[in-house]
């Protein structure tokens, strides 16, 4: 059985960027939502009853629920209260960033765009080798990741209605580095 993680901050923890509404919503509900069916799932099949989450995420039967269940508790782990808007200058993460991107600031373009534009809902993630990729819906990626943006609407609609574009501004505010580097590492 799967329960729901807890936060490790407050949900207005994230304000102005992530309303606390939102956060309540997207957390207590949605993420929710994804454990309770999840648990559904996994009681209706014997076969599931102890299986890992790895099997989980792939099975046909659990796939998406699994995955919205693994991709939520991988998000709130990046997301810190904002202290401050610089990164890690001279991490190893930031330096390889330079070295792949040209700047950081060209990272930050790159996968703003590309998570701005997704068609559709689903995720975009920074893997270990530097890759910005996307994901469908809850699907999670077949490689490790280090960052990733949730850009279904239930992640902003409240506070920013159809302006993904600045969803993904604010949310560049709140991303916790230091769990960034670590997963890096």
């Amino acid at each position: 059985m799967q329960s729901l993680a807890p936060l490790t901050y407050d949900y207005s923890a994230l304000e102005p960027f992530i309303d606390e509404a939102t956060m309540r919503v997207h957390h207590d509900k949605h993420h929710q939502t994804y454990v309770d069916n999840l648990n559904k799932i996994v009681a209706a099949n014997f076969d599931l009853e102890n299986a890992p989450l790895e099997q989980l995420i792939v099975d046909p039967r659990t796939k998406n629920m699994a995955g919205g269940v693994v991709n939520h508790n991988f998000f709130w782990e990046i997301l810190s209260p904002p202290k401050t808007k610089d990164r890690l200058v001279n991490s190893d993460f930031s330096m390889n960033v330079v070295k792949k991107f040209g700047s950081f600031e060209k990272f930050v373009e790159e996968f703003s765009t590309k998570s701005a534009t997704l068609f559709g809902s689903g995720w975009v993630w920074l893997t270990k080798e530097l890759e910005i990729v996307s994901t469908p819906n809850q699907d999670v990626p077949d490689k490790k990741v280090i960052l990733g943006l949730d850009v279904w609407e239930h992640a902003y609609y409240l506070k920013y209605q159809n302006r993904r574009k600045e969803y993904v501004e604010a949310w560049w505010n709140v991303v916790n580095w230091e769990k960034v580097e670590e997963n890096f590492r």
